[in-house]
C-alpha cells in the first residue's frame, strides 16, 4: 500500500491550507498537521512553510509530490491487472457526479454493477464538480461524472484520467405563450435581451450559462436566481424571465413552458467528462460502469 501521508500531501498542496485540506480528508487540522511533521521527519526535509494564512511548499515537497503522482498511477494500474485475473468483485465501488448526472446516468450503471457483481457494494455522491475531484484524491470515489467549468484542472493534471463522455445541448425555455415559443429556429443571441434566471454565483449552472450567453455575443440581465429546475421553470412560467437547461434535465410536463432546441454555430451544450484517478480507467467494475453510461446516454441523448 502507498504510504496515506503522501495523499495527505497532496491535498494540502491542492487546496493551499492544511485547515482545508483536513476538511476535504475527514480529518481534524492538528491531525493533518502532525502526518506532514512525520513525514518530513522521515524523509530528512522540510515539506511546507507557513505563509501568511497559507502554507508554501517546498522543493523537496515538490519533488515528493511528483514521485508520489507516479506511485498512485502505478497503484491503480496494479489494481486494474489484479482485478483483471481476480476472482468475483467484493468491496465498494463509489460513483459520484453532479445532480443530471446522478438522477439520469449513475443509477442505471450502479444497478447493472449491482445485478452483475452481487457482493460488490455500490455507492452514489451527488456532488459538484470540485468536490468531484476532492471524492477522487481522498479515494472516496472512484469515477465522477462531471461539467467542465473554468475551475476543472487541467487535462494535462497528472492526477486524474479525464475523457469526454458527451455533450449535452442547452435548450432555451420560454412561457408557453412567449414570440420564441412560434418560430421555426431560435438561436440564444434571440434572447439576449430577455430578463435571465441564473443559478447562484459560484454555481456550476451560473459559470455554463454565463459562458453560453457570453460565446452568443451578450451579457445577460440576471433578473433572479434559481439552482433548482423546478424553481427555475415555476418563475418562467409566471412571466419572470427565461432559462437555459441541459436537453438531459427533466421539467415538469404540466409547467406552461416551451422548451426550445438552439440552433446556430457552435450550438451551446455543456460537456460532460468522465474522470478517473490516473490509472484506474482499466479497473474491469469501472470499465462496465462506463459502458452502461455511455449506452444510457446515447438512449437519452439519440441525435447525440
Amino acid at each position: 500500500m502507498i504510504d496515506s501521508r503522501l495523499r495527505i500531501l497532496q491535498m494540502v498542496a491542492e487546496h493551499g491550507t492544511v485547515t482545508a485540506a483536513a476538511r476535504v480528508l475527514h480529518y481534524t487540522p492538528s491531525a493533518v498537521s502532525y502526518q506532514l511533521r512525520q513525514l518530513a521527519a522521515e524523509v530528512g526535509a522540510e515539506l511546507v512553510v507557513q505563509q501568511g494564512r497559507g502554507i508554501r511548499l517546498t522543493n523537496a515537497a515538490r519533488v515528493l509530490l511528483r514521485h508520489a503522482e507516479r506511485l498512485h498511477e502505478q497503484w491503480e494500474l496494479a489494481r486494474a491487472e489484479l482485478a483483471a485475473v481476480g476472482t468475483e468483485p467484493t468491496g465498494q465501488i463509489t460513483l459520484c457526479g453532479f445532480s443530471t448526472a446522478a438522477s439520469r446516468l449513475l443509477p442505471p450503471a450502479a444497478a447493472g454493477l449491482r445485478d452483475t457483481h452481487p457482493h460488490l457494494a455500490v455507492r452514489i455522491i451527488e456532488a459538484e464538480p470540485d468536490r468531484c475531484f476532492d471524492l477522487l484524491l481522498s479515494e472516496e470515489a472512484d469515477l465522477a461524472l462531471l461539467v467542465v467549468t473554468a475551475d476543472s484542472p487541467p487535462m494535462t493534471d497528472h492526477r486524474f484520467d479525464q475523457q469526454p463522455l458527451l455533450d449535452d445541448p442547452l435548450d432555451l425555455v420560454v412561457p408557453r405563450d412567449h414570440p420564441l415559443a412560434g418560430q421555426q429556429r431560435v438561436t440564444l443571441a434571440d434572447a439576449a435581451r430577455e430578463p435571465w434566471i441564473l443559478g447562484n454565483p459560484g454555481t456550476t449552472y451560473h459559470q455554463l450559462v454565463l459562458a453560453a450567453c457570453m460565446s452568443a455575443g451578450f451579457t445577460p440581465h440576471i433578473a433572479h436566481y434559481a439552482d433548482e429546475w423546478d424553481t427555475g421553470t415555476a418563475l418562467v412560467a409566471h412571466g419572470f424571465g427565461v432559462i437555459l437547461v441541459p436537453r438531459l434535465a427533466r421539467l415538469r410536463e404540466d409547467s406552461p413552458v416551451a422548451r426550445l432546441p438552439l440552433h446556430g454555430e457552435p450550438a451551446p451544450a455543456r460537456r460532460i467528462m468522465s474522470v478517473t484517478r490516473l490509472g484506474a480507467r482499466q479497473i474491469p467494475t469501472l470499465t462496465r460502469a462506463l459502458e452502461t453510461i455511455t449506452a444510457t446516454a446515447t438512449q437519452l441523448l439519440p441525435r447525440q
